[in-house]
């Protein structure tokens, strides 16, 4: 017990000093009665008084600054000195101690039935701010040289280790940021409120809660505002459901909630989903942090007892699966669980472990969709796109698999390898054209915010001795109004390097002039839901060529993105759109057969000069895109 050491050490410190007090009287003596004494006996007196001194010095040093209380009583408990720290702990001054019986000061008593001081245990004392403090502690003897025996107690004070056992005990069962109970916590009650539904006949509802994109608003945030934003959730969640629901933290941004009470006699699904509908409404309602606005949406997976499982594990792995299938449909939403979510929640765990292992297994290309320029038909550049050749699955299309990787970061190891990839094909490129055009990556917000992102770029283009303005990073709209000062930064850190950036799906995501201003921006690619309805619908023309105008007037370069008719190109080419790409001009085609489309370009005609003539021609007779 470290008490018991302590007190160990200080009642020698007392018998030292006594010891070296005795020798520095007994020395006084002997100078009072020889004023001259010899001179080796008054060297050695001279020497026990410096020891005497120093050691009284140190004691009192020691004494004055230990946390524990230090009380000296005589042989029947009446105490002659304490430490400051006894005097705090009491809440009395020192010298107002002196004469106190240590018998009425502490309950139980401190000594045994033979009046002897026990060497240690717990006791309460009486003290200014609380008649009954709790405090542990040890005691020794101290015996004087004429056999007069004094005590020593040494006693700790115990209110902040019950303070702090007892908040070990809430963290054991609550969410610290919260105060919510925790998984744990939350598990014990769902059992208990299953057993109660299964003794009341009645039905119990499990919402499995997963906030919408809560990544990115850490990413662009920071962690300090997103921890405040789930404190704002949980709370909001507290108040928006009956007293004594119960509410639990799952986990990062998952939270799970329990209704009981339904009848059996009744739907429970129409009861459930008005509670749940309500619950987004809230959610989704914007709050302020720290100057910033912050709009949480949240998708909600709910499992019935009994009727999609009867005990707490099932519960909550059939709640899950019905979160991740509304999640899948857009967030914002809820859905009930189904045996088949299950098969789809295995389905999409397996997919995740193969993702992982896909790079090592030379599963993915590199495909590049050709850039053409629309006023003479030649390529002018092209985008990367990645492709994962399953070996059991076949193609698996980027929507499924893109979403996977940006949860970890295993996106981070995808982007690395198409960055090189793309650096490796432009070097082979550069061989037989002089110049093969710029090459467009698509960049992730997660990829953005990573950390050391620049100087991982910037090492892969010294590997391959490139140049960085060979490649163009495309970020979406969205990451570009979300934006805060790292992002800023990063992205002028790049420009810096020499890379070029472009805006992805410009016109869906309503970012401000003010925002394109701010940004090193040099190209913006339009969105192909408005290329592909440009030729129907007069809106969608009227946007784009809003867009061609906008990106001119800001001297940046315009793309239309997903051209599929030649009714579609024509409305193009007379809005003066300067580049194109999409299906009319060709499929997506491996860096092989990039480098041959170069080739023949660099020794014949453009390849697509033919095709925009005609289109034009025909453009002119048949009036394509006019409303």
């Amino acid at each position: 017990m470290e008490g018991t050491g302590i007190a160990l050490v200080i009642a020698g410190l007392l018998m030292l000093a006594a010891g070296m007090a005795l020798a520095w009287l007994g020395t006084r003596r002997m100078r009072q009665a020889r004023p001259a004494p010899p001179p080796p006996e008054k060297a050695d007196a001279e020497k026990s008084l410096d020891a005497a001194r120093w050691t009284y010095q140190f004691l009192e040093q020691v004494l004055d600054r230990v946390q524990d209380g230090v009380i000296v009583s005589d042989e029947q408990g009446r105490i002659l000195e304490a430490n400051e720290a006894a005097a705090t702990i009491l809440g009395r001054k020192a010298e107002e101690l002196g004469g106190d019986d240590l018998h009425t000061l502490a309950s139980p008593s401190v000594f045994d039935d033979t009046d002897i001081l026990l060497p240690q245990g717990s006791t309460r004392l009486k003290t200014a701010a609380d008649p009954a403090l709790a405090v542990s502690f040890t005691s020794c003897p101290l015996v004087e040289a004429d056999g007069v025996r004094r005590w020593v107690l040494v006693f700790r004070n115990l209110s902040g280790e019950h303070r702090s056992q007892k908040r070990i005990r809430y963290l054991a069962r609550y969410d610290a940021l919260t105060r919510v109970p925790n998984r744990m916590e939350f598990q014990h009650r769902l059992q208990q409120a299953i057993a109660r539904a299964r003794r009341s006949t009645t039905r119990a509802a499990l919402l499995y809660l997963d906030v919408d994109g809560f990544k990115d608003v850490n990413d662009r945030l920071g962690h300090p505002i997103g921890d405040r934003a789930l404190e704002i959730l949980s709370r909001r969640l507290v108040e928006a459901t009956e007293s004594g629901t119960l509410i639990g933290r799952l986990g990062g941004d998952e939270f799970a909630i329990v209704i009981e009470g339904l009848r059996p006699d009744e739907d429970p699904r129409a009861t459930v989903a008005a509670t749940v509908r309500m619950l987004l409404d809230r959610l989704g309602q914007k709050f302020h942090v720290e100057g910033h606005e912050v709009v949480l949406t949240a998708s909600i997976g709910v499992a019935l007892f009994p009727d999609n499982a009867d005990n707490v594990i099932d519960m909550i792995r059939n709640a899950d699966a019905a979160m991740y299938h509304a999640k899948h449909n857009g967030g914002n939403t809820y859905g009930f669980y189904s045996p088949e979510m299950n098969r789809d929640a295995v389905d999409r765990l397996l997919l995740k472990s193969e993702l992982r292992s896909a790079i090592r297994r030379n599963e993915f290309q590199v495909v590049y969709q050709p850039k053409v320029d629309l006023r003479n038909g030649r390529i002018a550049g092209c985008e990367a796109l990645l492709r994962w050749r399953h070996s059991r699955r076949g193609d698996v299309p980027p929507a499924i698999f893109i979403p996977l990787a940006e949860e970890n970061t295993l996106i981070f190891e995808i982007g690395d390898w198409v960055l090189d990839r793309v650096c490796t094909d432009f070097s082979l490129w550069q061989k037989r054209v002089p110049w093969p055009g710029r090459v467009a990556v698509n960049l992730s917000l997660r990829q953005l915010r990573q950390r050391n992102f620049v100087a991982g770029v910037e090492e892969i283009f010294r590997r391959h001795e490139l140049a960085p303005s060979c490649v163009e990073l495309e970020i979406t709209e969205s990451t570009l109004i979300d934006h805060g000062e790292k992002t800023l930064r990063m992205l002028d850190r790049l420009y810096q390097l020499g890379l070029h950036l472009s805006i992805d799906d410009f016109g869906t995501g309503y970012s401000s002039l003010s925002s394109l201003q701010h940004f090193p921006i040099g190209t913006l690619k339009i969105d192909q839901s408005f290329v592909c309805d440009a030729d129907q619908e007069r809106n969608s023309a009227a946007i784009v060529g809003a867009i061609v105008g906008l990106g001119r007037s800001l001297g940046m370069d315009v793309v239309a993105e997903g051209i599929e008719t030649t009714a579609q190109l024509a409305l193009l080419q007379r809005v003066s759109c300067t580049f194109g790409q999409g299906h009319l001009f060709g499929e997506p085609v491996t860096g092989e057969r990039y480098l041959e489309m170069l080739v023949a370009q660099q020794e014949g005609p453009p390849p697509h000069a033919a095709l925009l003539n005609r289109v034009e021609d025909h453009g002119q007779s048949e009036g394509y895109g006019r409303r």
